[in-house]
């Protein structure tokens, strides 16, 4: 029986709490529906909003490796809430308790959006360590509720992640992704996770159920730089979503609380809409409340950086002079010298010591740098901060506890060590570099790129492997946010072999996130059509680089593939012909008229989430006037698209020289592009 209910209604967010006599707290409701159905007393005892394992306590359930009825979900009791209200908007914290552990839920809510930031802290009450192996940041029993069998009214989401192929959704059935609902229970779980310092190496920390009976769909985010958890299955004749940072059974973290030690679980999000794109839409803008502002790069400059089809890491005087002159013609804010500077010949295994390599700059590096701000350019960089190369000159003067370390022997990968930035001297290491690229290098702009994963962990000064990983990621974290603190003005890409880690704990510092280190421009179109799915538009900086043998449609295309986004500069310019470069500076051209509308651009896409597949894509921007399109004809004998929207005018911006039509008529727009290959940009006013 129910002594007690907590109701939260805002922002088109409906949470409903219940305190049972025996103290038990369940959630009943997490939609933007009022509660329908019933749910009986067997089934509540089941709807915990809080899992946390703790090591030698009973997990009274027939689960699997599923994470359900966990010790904590069991013993923990109701003691207080209480609400406040932030520069956000409304919170809630839940106060839960045994005679161990303490629990607070955290449920922040934002004005005017219908998003939830969620996490669990922990505190140990006793007299003796509590070990810790599971601790949930969002759990919900319930996304199947309505009419009809889950099989046939629910759509789960899973976005695939990989370099050179980022943000790939695709949609599945439970039965296709081998669950069937026909039975109260079952040991099967759709588990999607990660491991490692790439947090997205092989899927986007994200996630989206949607639930056709009901038109509710729930997308979510978890927000660490390395291992999280999500999983969906079936308890009490219902379905639940769960997340989590990382977690023992998946992640190889435990953690050992001492008494009066408190842990606080990774962040994660969800928001609420009736399809894929409106719960996008709210997550959209939940990203740009998280998201710390830059004032540098309020303006989204453009930036030339010489890797890409360019220099492609061997940067000398000789050469970046005349790029450095294109770049500037071009219509470049930024000019970023990528890697290489520093190598006296292969530069991946000798990073680290970040001086200046003498033969590619005789007269200095600084020559390069004052000659790009003779430009009226700004000067960035490349660097790798995290890493040390096995070959780097100065080893020796670190300590093996720098270094991840696991069984006795410090960790290789691809050449390199991973750094371990809970440790004072490695901080102490890259803060001072970073003082002599600002200081004496005069640097506005650090790629700061990170090319390995540092795997499952470290055992140095931790309770286990996955316990020195979360406390490295949020000490890298930390020691990012102080040098920005430090240097307000300087802009700090994150890049890491482009799209490996698109996450919101890096991305809620980083104005600038590079997605991708694809390098044919065709399929470099297709992870631009869903880029702003995984990153803020104006966040998501994609190459455009046309190669001197490329056709005028090619280099549009180039232009187009950045234009809605963040305009990220490079190619073969010293060898392309004028009119080529004529295009290109029309398209820079036509970014500086756009770029004052992506930060309030809302991504959409009335085509469907794109695929590589498709033989057309549309990607949608739209704010509260207009709406913009990119528009890409790939390999398809049809010259024509139909693309369903409400507008009051239509017109085709780029580029100028083109035989494509885009014409409004009965609320659809009808596009025609005569040749396979090509692009446009459409802008429409509402």
């Amino acid at each position: 029986m129910s002594i007690m209910q907590i109701n939260i209604n805002e922002n088109n967010i409906n949470m409903l709490f219940e305190v049972s006599e025996d103290g038990q707290l369940y959630l009943l409701n997490f939609s933007d529906k009022e509660l329908f159905g019933e749910i009986t007393e067997k089934q509540k005892k089941y709807f915990s909003p809080c899992e946390i394992h703790i090591t030698g306590k009973n997990q009274d359930d027939h689960h699997g490796a599923k994470h359900t009825v966990t010790s904590g979900s069991r013993s923990l009791k109701y003691i207080s809430h209480s609400t406040k209200t932030n520069k956000f908007g409304l919170k809630l914290e839940i106060l839960l308790s045994d005679n161990e552990i303490e629990a607070i839920l955290h449920y922040q809510l934002f004005d005017g959006i219908s998003a939830v930031r969620c996490w669990t802290t922990v505190k140990n009450i006793s007299d003796k360590a509590v070990g810790l192996e599971y601790v949930s940041s969002f759990s919900f029993v319930g996304i199947d509720r309505g009419e009809g069998r889950a099989n046939d009214k629910l759509d789960i989401y899973v976005p695939s992640n990989s370099w050179v192929r980022e943000v790939v959704w695709n949609k599945y059935t439970l039965s296709e992704l081998g669950f069937e609902k026909n039975t109260p229970f079952s040991t099967k779980r759709i588990n999607i996770s990660n491991t490692g310092t790439w947090s997205s190496k092989e899927y986007l920390p994200m996630g989206c159920t949607v639930n056709r009976s009901t038109s509710t769909a729930l997308m979510w985010q978890i927000e660490n730089n390395g291992s999280w958890q999500w999983e969906i299955s079936d308890i009490a004749d219902t379905l639940y979503l769960k997340l989590s940072g990382p977690d023992e059974r998946e992640n190889h973290w435990y953690k050992s609380l001492e008494p009066n030690e408190s842990f606080e679980s990774v962040k994660a999000a969800v928001a609420i809409g009736t399809d894929f794109d409106t719960a996008l839409s709210e997550l959209t803008l939940y990203r740009r409340k998280i998201v710390r502002k830059n004032k540098a790069d309020a303006g989204l400059p453009v930036i030339f950086n010489d890797y890409m089809n360019c220099l492609w890491a061997d940067p000398t005087t000789e050469k970046m002079l005349p790029v450095i002159d294109i770049a500037k013609e071009l219509g470049a804010e930024y000019y970023c010298m990528d890697a290489g500077w520093y190598a006296d010949g292969t530069w991946w295994e000798t990073v680290g010591e970040w001086q200046p390599c003498e033969w590619r700059f005789k007269n200095g590096i600084c020559e390069v740098f004052d000659y790009i701000r003779s430009k009226g350019m700004i000067a960035g960089i490349w660097l790798e901060i995290e890493v040390m190369g096995i070959n780097c000159p100065i080893l020796s003067d670190f300590d093996e506890d720098c270094f991840f370390v696991r069984h006795g022997e410090r960790v290789i990968d691809h050449g390199r060590y991973q750094l371990d930035f809970r440790n004072p001297k490695v901080r102490e290491y890259a803060t001072s570099v970073i003082d002599r690229l600002v200081g004496d290098y005069g640097i506005g702009y650090i790629k700061m790129d990170y090319n390995i994963d540092g795997g499952i962990g470290t055992e140095i000064d931790s309770d286990s492997f996955g316990d020195g990983l979360l406390g490295h990621c949020r000490a890298y974290r930390d020691w990012v946010e102080m040098i920005m603190n430090k240097y307000p003005e300087l802009i700090i890409e994150s890049c890491s072999s482009g799209g490996m880690r698109m996450d919101y704990s890096m991305l809620s510092l980083h104005p600038i996130q590079s997605i991708s280190d694809q390098e044919d421009y065709l399929n470099n179109g297709h992870i631009a059509a869903a880029a702003a799915t995984a990153v803020l538009p104006e966040q998501a900086a994609i190459w455009s680089y046309p190669l001197s043998e490329n056709d005028e449609n090619a280099v549009a295309l180039n232009m187009i593939n950045s234009m809605l986004l963040r305009m990220h500069l490079s190619g073969d310019v010293t060898n392309l012909s004028p009119d080529k470069l004529d295009i290109m500076k029309e398209g820079v051209r036509c970014y500086k008229n756009i770029r004052t509308d992506i930060p309030s651009f809302i991504p959409f896409y009335p085509l469907g989430i794109p695929q590589y597949s498709d033989k057309w894509q549309a990607a949608g921007y739209q704010n509260d006037e207009k709406i913009y399109f990119a528009i890409w004809r790939y390999d398809d004998e049809c010259a024509e698209l139909t693309i369903p929207v409400t507008a009051a005018s239509a017109e085709i911006i780029y580029p100028s020289k083109c035989s494509a039509t885009a014409v409004l008529c009965n609320n659809t727009l009808k596009v025609s592009i005569g040749e396979k290959n090509s692009a446009i940009i459409v802008k429409l006013n509402k």
